[in-house]
């Protein structure tokens, strides 16, 4: 009998980090896919991955409108009541045998309170890992609301158990998104033109003579500095010359002040060469990265597939404080001159050798074959009467 497999996307990155495991899931002749949508994963406020999920061939079963407008984390934690409100009612109508959760968006606890107390064995892929903000309680309470925990690394994995006090359902697949950046290392040329296919805002540039990425997010503890804090990464970015591909932040407490910032940082400077983009598909932004001189910003992307691309990072702040990181990285805090100097450092340094912290592909096959045999007993199994 075929296993019901219900992953519940919440945001871009949700989809960009899952990707791999839905192809497999798919492809898998005893698992059958459930492909629940929600957050700001709908909303094009945020770059909406709908588009993108039915182009790649995926058919999304549920949708989940529950994001409410506002900075403040009275907001966010709102917009979880939301979800925990209307996703028990699409899952005792999919009845799924698994529910997948990812990572550590604060939209996940929803999905792991819903399974929990609804008696639906629950798999947590990315636990175990430590950023020191908010987003760790978070993940750590999924951790414990879980059944089953697909980790990307071995120190993941050891804090995990530790949790957990041991047991046998902790499995190190490593990080889903590190399948597509070694697909990327096959064909790593910018074989596309990001502003005809994207749109985005700003002027057009030659980006054939070298450029620069950015990609920075609110720290949800220090919401109410998110605008000066992106404020000091314009000028760096101003002051450099170069130009930039920036990507729009995502939705958390903190996010409107960043994106005042940007907007008033781009009428004062509407001569820099920099273009924004909310999003791209995953492959496209993994080869802008690939040919990028360097990435900036707080994104975990640097510190997990850049890390295996050999891609050198400038990190600013807090935000990933504690995560496991390359060489590849250089940690800066929010002052313009410093982020400078570093990313002047970074791109004489060039590219780096790769890191294998996270895995070395594979891990979206790893986990669907593992969704197919772990054990559900009559202890964890669900019951819809």
């Amino acid at each position: 009998m075929m296993r019901k497999i219900c992953v519940v996307i919440t945001a871009r990155a949700s989809y960009s980090r899952i990707k791999t495991v839905l192809v497999a899931i798919k492809q898998h002749s005893d698992l059958n896919l459930q492909l629940v949508v929600t957050g700001s994963a709908l909303l094009e406020k945020y770059g909406s991955v709908v588009d993108q999920i039915k182009k790649d061939g995926f058919e999304i079963t549920a949708r989940l409108f529950n994001v409410l407008e506002g900075n403040q984390p009275l907001i966010s934690a709102k917009t979880c009541g939301l979800a925990l409100t209307e996703l028990p009612t699409v899952l005792a109508n999919l009845k799924p045998d698994l529910v997948v959760t990812i990572a550590d968006r604060f939209e996940t606890i929803a999905t792991a309170v819903a399974s929990a107390v609804m008696n639906i064995p629950l798999v947590h892929i990315q636990g175990g890992e430590i950023t020191g903000n908010i987003d760790d309680k978070i993940r750590h309470a999924v951790t414990q609301l879980a059944d089953f925990h697909f980790v990307a690394s071995e120190n993941a994995k050891a804090r995990v158990l530790r949790m957990r006090d041991g047991g046998n359902n902790v499995y190190n697949t490593g990080c889903p998104s590190i399948d597509i950046a070694a697909e990327i290392i096959k064909n790593p040329a910018l074989n596309f033109d990001p502003f005809m296919i994207y749109g985005g805002v700003g002027p057009v540039f030659d980006y054939n003579k070298g450029y620069l990425v950015v990609m920075q997010h609110p720290v949800t503890k220090e919401y109410s500095l998110s605008q000066n804090q992106i404020i000091s990464t314009y000028k760096a970015i101003v002051a450099l010359g170069i130009p930039t591909f920036w990507f729009w932040p995502n939705p958390d407490s903190g996010t409107d002040g960043i994106a005042k910032g940007l907007r008033i940082f781009r009428e004062l400077n509407p001569d820099s060469p920099t273009h924004f983009f909310k999003n791209i598909e995953p492959v496209h932004f993994l080869k802008l990265l690939k040919n990028a001189s360097c990435l900036i910003g707080n994104s975990s992307v640097g510190i997990r597939e850049c890390s295996f691309l050999g891609i050198p990072v400038v990190n600013i702040g807090s935000r990933q404080t504690g995560r496991e990181r390359g060489n590849n990285v250089v940690d800066v805090n929010y002052d313009p001159a410093a982020i400078t100097n570093a990313i002047k450092f970074q791109i004489g340094h060039g590219a780096y050798e790769p890191d294998f912290i996270y895995g070395k592909g594979h891990s979206g096959e790893k986990i669907a074959s593992l969704l197919a045999t772990i054990p559900i007993t009559s202890d964890n199994a669900a019951s819809y009467e």
